[in-house]
């Protein structure tokens, strides 16, 4: 079984900054793409960013400057680095990747369960 878990949500003021964690656990052959989404309230979950294997970044346009992802791939882990915190940047933010459990199985997406943040003074 694998699970996604998220840490380090919190209440940060506008212009502070603040780092999400997940870490992926269970049995896994290879992790692929790693995400971060967030959803906030009475809106639908959106891509905030995400990095391949290989290191390769995109992010929302929102976030762009603002917002860098990283993982360590050796600790199966994905990070979110947010600076310049907004009021609209408020949500829950959800760990997501697209892994194989074994070297023979399908790649599926895991979602973890999310860690609210909220950006207010």
């Amino acid at each position: 079984q694998v699970q996604l878990g998220e840490s380090g949500g919190g209440l940060v003021q506008p212009g502070g900054s603040l780092r999400v964690s997940c870490t992926a656990s269970g049995t896994i052959f290879k992790i692929y793409v790693m995400r971060w989404y967030r959803q906030a309230p009475g809106q639908q979950r959106e891509l905030v960013a995400e990095i391949t294997n290989e290191g390769g970044t995109d992010y929302a346009r929102s976030v762009k400057g603002r917002f860098t992802i990283s993982r360590d791939s050796a600790k199966k882990m994905v990070y979110l680095e947010m600076t310049r915190l907004q009021a609209e940047d408020t949500g829950v933010y959800y760990c997501n990747a697209d892994l194989q459990r074994l070297s023979w199985a399908s790649m599926l997406t895991y979602w973890g369960q999310g860690t609210q943040v909220i950006v207010s003074s």
